[in-house]
């Protein structure tokens, strides 16, 4: 039995459709969309929405005389002629692709530029992708197409990933559901005593065998749960917490067909909390509960940071390394984080939450002497208000 695409091929006509719109509302007549696959699940979005290619290479190949750019795709998009994808492995999948035209490459950077030049394709194209693009490889496409005046536009496709349709939004349910079985397998494990890496190991069985995957799974407790993660090269540690311990764990990837879902609670090993304990932990809960019941279309972005800034004030403040790597009370999810960022240093005055779009909610604080407590729930905008994706208990006591 192969494996079928999730969405059908009109749903990917119809991105295309609304992207060429935002060219022609920013006065481009063609864009070069890269993308990175190969595990670099928070790179591939742009071309993986528009297309549904995703790289299956290993993406450390190094260059050599016949192969460059492993990993590397590009999408050409113009409003005069069919799209055209170029990518780095040979073999035509019928099943997976969504776009007819795909042409493999054993240097998908020049494949590309003898695609414009075929197609006599000239002055501003807006280049979406050179935030990852490296810079060998940027500097080899702008030398083979001298008559190209490039434009750097990557959020040109992020603009209008931003509002989910409703295939989208089904989708989202179905992650939900799968995140929510996985973070509480997680929970379960690190409030009973185990090791943090068998706690992710049961985690990760959980999105596994749900058909999904995952970026991380970070995990603390105790002595270092001022940090984001006890162990960072894996995330998790081998040791096991004891009673007593703040524990947490958290999800972070690509959980159901690429779109990102990333949940995490903080609790107490054994489920008996000293009072300072469930102080923190339930403050960081409801701020996060709070901004959730607050959050409705049309408000701006700054008016639900400047209440979690409020919050964190009146629970004492941030105080741990968490809080001040992610100053912030959210973003927006999809094939990754995206636009807009819940944060007064992060977000534009006129960001505006829209129906149909979904977030991350989250929180963090810190007190000196009892540890760090930190929370994010995932929720879709409805036309009243939101529906939460991550039903999992926020209190494990």
């Amino acid at each position: 039995m192969m494996v079928d695409r999730y969405f059908p091929v009109e749903e990917y006509e119809t991105r295309r459709e609304y992207v060429l719109a935002e060219m022609k509302r920013r006065d481009y007549e063609t864009a070069v969309i890269w993308g990175r696959g190969a595990g670099g699940h928070e790179r591939g979005q742009d071309t993986l929405y528009l297309t549904n290619y995703y790289s299956s290479a290993s993406g450390q190949e190094p260059d050599n005389q016949l192969l460059t750019g492993r990993a590397f795709c590009a999408l050409i998009l113009s409003q005069t002629g069919d799209p055209e994808l170029h990518v780095d492995l040979p073999g035509r999948r019928d099943d997976l692709f969504a776009i007819e035209n795909v042409t493999d490459h054993y240097s998908p950077i020049q494949g590309v530029a003898e695609a414009l030049k075929a197609r006599r394709i000239d002055g501003e194209v807006a280049l979406v992708g050179t935030d990852f693009l490296p810079h060998t490889y940027a500097r080899e496409l702008m030398d083979a197409t001298p008559q190209i005046a490039w434009r750097e536009e990557n959020d040109l496709v992020q603009q209008v990933r931003k509002i989910k349709s409703p295939r989208e939004l089904d989708c989202y349910r179905e992650g939900g559901e799968i995140a929510t079985r996985a973070i509480m397998r997680y929970m379960e494990g690190l409030t009973s005593g185990k090791r943090d890496c068998d706690a992710a190991a049961d985690a990760a069985s959980e999105i596994i065998r749900s058909g999904g995957t995952y970026l991380m799974l970070p995990s603390n407790h105790g002595d270092t749960m001022q940090f984001w993660c006890r162990q960072p090269l894996t995330g998790y540690a081998t040791d096991a917490p004891s009673q007593g311990d703040l524990v947490r764990g958290w999800l972070l990837g690509p959980i159901h067909q690429g779109y990102y879902l990333d949940p995490g609670r903080t609790a107490v090993c054994g489920g008996k909390p000293s009072d300072s304990q469930r102080e923190l932990v339930e403050a960081a809960a409801n701020i996060v509960d709070t901004l959730i019941g607050e959050v409705r279309p049309g408000m701006t972005i700054m008016e639900i940071a400047k209440m979690g800034e409020r919050m964190t004030r009146e629970a004492g403040g941030g105080g741990d390394q968490t809080s001040e790597q992610w100053p912030l009370y959210g973003h927006g999810l999809g094939l990754f984080w995206e636009d807009p960022y819940i944060g007064t240093q992060m977000c534009a005055p006129d960001d505006r939450v829209e129906e149909n779009m979904v977030f991350g909610i989250e929180s963090f604080l810190g007190k000196e002497g009892v540890g760090a407590a930190g929370f994010e729930q995932n929720i879709l905008v409805t036309s009243e208000g939101t529906e939460l994706l991550t039903p999992a208990p926020m209190l494990w006591w």
